[in-house]
């Protein structure tokens, strides 16, 4: 399966020898320059140009085209090579584009030597840029890897090659382009385009007599000039219709008295040949069958823009929650504005003291109320309307989602395998507002998380959790952090998200059975003082290990023990445990860790850590809290609609949890893992 790639993401290659295809607008230099650990190009014999086309390993196309195909062996790379860049640039002064913005997005395909594609890229959000990083092979730890790149330089050459660390960058790039344009200069003009057979018309050597005159009138010629004979050039045999009769033509070697000699162009035109007619433009695909009139057309999954289907069905449910707020927006205006028209003219109806008492007032009165109600009326006939079209398109939707963003009754969960791609986002339950309480949105949020999630195991101002025990609302809390945890062990590639758990007293161990017994867990659950420090002295040193890395663009001198995957840190009962030292680590976390791939999801009831006083504000604004009861808490600032957010839930007696996390553990010892 093609991996789609975005920029920043990667892929692993399968195999060692590869094609790497270019596809632009405009003709475009393609090239690839050899780095070693640490990122830097030694000289100028590390760098495939069209001016030296070929190295170990690595062969680019000799000049600028629309079109490039990249020849790739890995293993035939001098073993100090760690990365290969593929680099594009505009050629100078050949008539193009000045800027990539002004040209097609260029597409980039990394292929197996069959043509099997195994990634691609597009290259987007080009504007001044002049040359750009396209894509990156390296190597880590013994595998080689591809990462989509898409840096632009508006310095063009010079300034992509200077960043990478080369000596003379400047004076390189001023011979690539000398090189594009001597290949320009050598190449061979298009032939012009081939005239129809009937227009070919040889002249004759030599310069051309002019007619002789007529002594007298001239007599019609046996193809004449009646109706259905041509005037025009190249008329004869060819031109005339066959219906008419013609003259016998004379035979080979017999002249025909008084014929005169041909003076003018000769016409090489077959006698019997008849010009064919163009061939028929192909049909247009069949239009899809309109809608009748006054209904609305069928609702299709994926019917969104995005390059995939994730990323369709992503939009498609974006566009449902617009198009959903905007509704509900539309209908509270409408009733308020009926509220308000019908007291102003009750105001103006009972301004007169007169009309305040007796028949009068009434007969307003009522006409005021039955103005208010036919306006309302109007308007929820209208939502209706909308929301019946909404609820039809999530009909639809639903069975159509991958497992990322699928409930955990989607029968996609009983096929579900671990996938080797990150997905775009990831689905934390479902939103809907109180005019349709059963047409629910999926709430989504992307991959990778860029905020921690804190699952509120307080009392809220929820009518479910006012009805519910203290200690059942904990423990709903930690198996919906149990869920969350789940989900996001089945979307990740296998190896790639590691999960922590701090429960400071054990008071989980039900609710994270099921992730213990799967044995899916980085570790044992830490529990005391001692195994909360252990868990947050290791996370704390991968963020700063990691941290210090990116700053340094020095990220493959980490060291080989370090896990670079995604890490989630679960912590219950917060801050039973913590001290002072815990607790700055835990908001150090919080506010650095997800930049570098340690995210947080905790536990926690605000009012037991009330002690810590505002000290603590900072870690709970920095998290996206949800609960594990139904409640309207997430605001929407858009149109100010107060949103109530669904838990995911397992459906009663289903073992759907248990499989996939033993799906997980399937494919990470497939991966060796």
């Amino acid at each position: 399966m093609t991996a789609e790639l975005v920029r920043g993401q990667n892929h692993t290659l399968p195999q060692t020898r590869l094609e790497i295809r270019i596809s632009a607008g405009s003709p475009v230099v393609a090239g690839a320059t050899l780095a070693d650990e640490s990122g830097t190009v030694r000289g100028p014999e590390w760098v495939a140009h069209p001016g030296a086309h070929r190295l170990p390993g690595l062969e680019v196309s000799r000049q600028a085209a629309a079109g490039h195909r990249l020849a790739v062996d890995l293993e035939a790379l001098p073993g100090a090579v760690h990365r290969v860049t593929v680099l594009l640039a505009l050629p100078v002064g050949t008539g193009g584009p000045a800027r990539f913005g002004a040209t097609a997005a260029p597409f980039a395909a990394v292929t197996g030597l069959d043509g099997t594609e195994i990634a691609t890229f597009t290259l987007t959000g080009l504007d001044a840029e002049t040359a750009v990083n396209a894509l990156e092979l390296y190597r880590r730890q013994g595998a080689w890897k591809v990462r989509a790149v898409g840096q632009g330089y508006a310095t063009g050459l010079a300034g992509m090659l200077t960043d990478q660390g080369l000596p003379g960058a400047a004076e390189l790039a001023a011979t690539i382009q000398e090189a594009v344009a001597r290949s320009l200069a050598r190449s061979v003009a298009p032939p012009p385009p081939r005239t129809p057979e009937a227009d070919r018309v040889r002249q004759t050597s030599g310069p051309q007599a002019p007619p002789p005159a007529s002594s007298g009138p001239t007599a019609p010629s046996a193809t004449g000039t009646g109706p259905g004979t041509g005037s025009g050039p190249g008329t004869g045999p060819a031109a005339t219709d066959p219906a008419l009769p013609t003259a016998a033509a004379p035979t080979s070697g017999t002249p025909t008295p008084g014929a005169a000699a041909p003076t003018g162009p000769i016409n090489y035109a077959h006698p019997r040949r008849r010009p064919s007619a163009p061939p028929a433009p192909p049909a247009p695909p069949p239009a899809p069958e309109p809608a009748q009139p006054g209904e609305a057309p069928q609702p299709v999954a994926g019917d969104a823009t995005g390059w995939s289907m994730d990323e369709r069905l992503y939009n498609q449910i974006w566009g449902m929650f617009e198009d959903l707020a905007r509704a509900v927006a539309a209908y509270r205006s409408a009733v308020d504005f009926a509220e308000s028209r019908m007291g102003q003219e009750l105001d103006r109806a009972l301004s007169d003291p007169r009309n305040r008492i007796g028949g009068a007032g009434d007969r307003a009165r009522e006409e005021a109320r039955a103005k208010r109600d036919e306006l309302t009326a109007r308007a929820r006939e209208a939502l209706d309307r909308d929301l019946g079209q909404l609820a039809a398109e999530a009909a639809v939707v639903e069975p159509a989602l991958p497992a990322a963003y699928a409930g955990w009754d989607n029968p996609v969960w009983h096929a579900h395998r671990i996938p080797m791609e990150l997905p775009m986002a990831l689905r934390l339950g479902d939103l809907h507002l109180p005019e349709r309480a059963d047409l629910r949105i999926p709430l989504l949020v992307r991959l990778p998380l860029e905020r921690g999630i804190w699952v509120d195991s307080g009392r809220t101002a929820s009518e479910a959790a006012a009805l519910m025990d203290g200690d059942r609302l904990r423990r709903l809390a930690m198996e919906t952090a149990v869920l969350h945890a789940a989900r996001l062990l089945s979307v990740y590639p296998p190896g790639e998200f590691s999960v922590h758990v701090i429960d400071p007293a054990g008071a989980a161990a039900g609710p994270l059975a099921p992730l213990v017994d799967a044995g899916v867990l980085a570790g044992p659950p830490a529990a005391g003082a001692q195994g909360v420090a252990s868990v947050l002295a290791h996370l704390t040193r991968r963020v700063d290990l990691v941290q210090m890395a990116v700053r340094a663009g020095a990220a493959d001198s980490l060291p080989p023990d370090l896990d670079t995957g995604e890490q989630l840190l679960v912590v219950n009962d917060f801050p039973h445990g913590f001290d002072d030292r815990a607790v700055t680590q835990l908001r150090y976390l919080a506010d650095e860790g997800p930049a570098v791939g340690v995210h947080l999801l905790m536990v926690a009831d605000r009012e037991d850590a009330s002690a810590y006083g505002p000290v603590l504000d900072p870690l709970w604004r920095s998290l996206l809290r949800i609960t594990p009861v139904a409640d309207n808490h997430l605001a929407d600032p858009w149109v100010g609609h107060a949103w109530t957010y669904e838990p995911p839930v397992v459906p009663p007696g289903s073992r759907v949890l248990e499989q996939v996390l033993a799906a997980v553990t399937t494919a990470r010892r497939a991966a060796g893992r």
